[in-house]
């Protein structure tokens, strides 16, 4: 269908602006205990009476990795600096992997040069950081969901190696929603509904490139119950493209009303004048001239509920 594929080419972006602010908020919060940790080592040690008042355990996951020495971490400290530069970010981790080549860190560097190019808009890049991540460790879900991401976004029909592409794609979502619960390295004292945040943003995002996985094979019903996992992983920030695709995938399979409520959904999510929300429209217009339905009125504020409303009267 020419809407997903023009999703696919340029939508991606642009739909997921509200997820990933989501996620780097967590990612931040995340970030600040972490390093909180590696400036206090000793309070890992101390009794849990003496840390506070108490909060629910988080779930059992990977301890966060360490500097074994305050040269390491000094090292760290002024590399991972570096993070508005994606190039200089990428330079500094790999001078870093070459001064300490075993370190713990290593891992942390490439996620964040990961994500500079992404920010960046540069997926080759953004590829090729992930991939180093996943040399260091392979069950790290972040660079599985990001390498996973640019394979199942970029590649074409023409590509010699599609089908290596896309198989490896859909291997590496599947083992993110795997580790999720087993290799999110977080300190012990992590509010628990930070964990599940993060949780929640990563399967999300997993679960939508197995949905666009499955409906380019043609695969509907599948790529169907993918997305409404997307969406149910992550309630609280609802992907515009992922909500779109959803409704593709209805209207593929002839649940017109089911669609038009999906698109619907996701006109009210969009801008007028983005890729997402030009064919959010589309596919709302041509929904509303086979079930014989209206499109609602525009509004500039969507009223409370709006997200839950389904599709206009007969």
């Amino acid at each position: 269908m020419k809407e997903f594929n023009n999703l696919r080419s340029q939508g991606r972006n642009q739909g997921e602006s509200m997820k990933r602010a989501a996620m780097v908020v967590v990612m931040l919060a995340l970030a600040t205990f972490v390093f909180a940790q590696y400036q206090a080592p000793a309070t890992q040690n101390q009794p849990a009476a003496q840390r506070g008042a108490a909060q629910p355990a988080a779930p059992q996951a990977k301890r966060p990795p360490q500097a074994k020495t305050q040269p390491e971490f000094d090292a760290y400290k002024a590399a991972v600096s570096s993070t508005n530069d994606p190039a200089a970010m990428e330079k500094a981790a790999d001078d870093f992997a070459a001064k300490f080549p075993d370190s713990e860190l290593r891992a942390l560097l490439y996620r964040s040069a990961m994500h500079s190019y992404q920010s960046a808009n540069n997926a080759d890049k953004m590829l090729d950081m992930g991939r180093k991540v996943l040399k260091i460790d392979a069950d790290e879900p972040e660079a599985l969901i990001g390498v996973a991401e640019v394979l199942a976004e970029r590649t074409r029909d023409t590509d010699l190696d599609k089908d290596q592409r896309l198989d490896e794609a859909m291997k590496l979502a599947q083992h993110a929603v795997e580790t999720v619960d087993t290799d999110i390295a977080v300190p012990a004292d992590t509010p628990r509904e930070k964990i599940d945040a993060y949780k929640g943003f990563l399967r999300s995002s997993a679960y939508s490139i197995m949905g666009t996985l499955q409906f380019n094979k043609e695969k509907y019903v599948d790529a169907e119950n993918n997305f409404r996992k997307s969406i149910d992983a992550f309630p609280s920030q609802p992907d515009p493209v992922v909500v779109l695709r959803l409704a593709l995938s209805l209207d593929k399979q002839g649940k017109y009303p089911e669609a038009l409520k999906e698109a619907n959904h996701a006109v009210e999510l969009t801008q007028e004048n983005t890729t997402a929300g030009t064919l959010a429209r589309r596919e709302r217009d041509r929904l509303v001239q086979l079930t014989g339905g209206s499109n609602p009125a525009p509004a500039t504020k969507p009223p409370a509920g709006a997200q839950n409303q389904g599709p206009p009267n007969n």
